[in-house]
């Protein structure tokens, strides 16, 4: 039996902070997911062996980053298949599945990396579809769109980490960006669970069609925040003393 990696909350906070002094330091994310691991990956895995499908992720274990990194072979796909609207997005973003590696790379001194290899791969495999679920869920890669991703993410699959995440924004009392946590989270606990599900075979398949299949719903549509707007102070956060 694999040994619980313990929880560090003064790591998390003290990423956190940093977060809010620079919205776009990536690593800060994986230091907060890191420093409160929780119990989140092995329930993830303990319901992933529950469904045939799951049972068949796991018994190959395929390297979904690998796919995602063949730019390639996304850009071949048509703009509306999920494969293409994920390059899109990503071009758009000027984000990509190794620079998010690299990030999580970059924090792994919060914690420990897990001892069981299908622990492991659950970890790697959800950090490989974040940007998979941005597209699905028509959230875009602006505050408000992380934000509520996150919170569609905690709803589907339960994190210290995450929750502090989105508790934090959520505290700083911005209407739009409440109004969209609370109906990200709403639709997570609607749609299919996204950990199970094979992306490999859906990359090529029409997005609207996807949807469909996943449960997903009522796209949003808002006015983004970019991350330069809390960086400039016209968007002003507030974390603890320093209010």
């Amino acid at each position: 039996m694999a040994t619980p990696r313990r929880n560090r909350p003064l790591v998390a906070l003290r990423a956190l902070q940093e977060l809010v002094r620079d919205p776009d330091d990536l690593p800060q994310v994986f230091r907060i997911i890191d420093a409160l691991p929780g119990r989140s990956l092995e329930r993830i895995l303990a319901r992933t062996r529950r469904s045939d499908a799951g049972r068949r992720l796991l018994a190959a274990r395929p390297d979904l980053g690998a796919r995602l990194s063949d730019r390639a072979a996304l850009a071949a796909l048509p703009p509306d298949t999920l494969g293409g609207a994920y390059f899109e997005l990503t071009e758009r973003a000027k984000i990509s599945a190794q620079g998010i590696v690299d990030a999580s790379i970059a924090a792994g001194d919060a914690a420990p990396a897990p001892t069981d290899p299908e622990v492991e791969w659950v970890g790697n495999r959800m950090r490989d579809t974040h940007d998979l679920w941005h597209v699905v869920t028509g959230y875009q890669t602006d505050v408000i769109g992380e934000l509520a991703l996150l919170a569609f993410t905690f709803a589907q699959a339960p994190h210290l980490g995450i929750g502090l995440i989105v508790g934090f924004g959520y505290l700083q009392q911005f209407p739009q960006v409440n109004q969209h946590i609370r109906k990200g989270y709403r639709r997570g606990r609607r749609a299919a669970w996204l950990p199970a599900v094979a992306w490999e075979a859906l990359l090529d398949q029409p997005l609207d069609a996807v949807r469909v299949q996943l449960g997903i719903d009522e796209i949003p549509v808002y006015e983004p925040i970019p991350s330069a707007a809390l960086r400039s102070g016209q968007v002003a956060l507030r974390f603890g003393a320093s209010a």
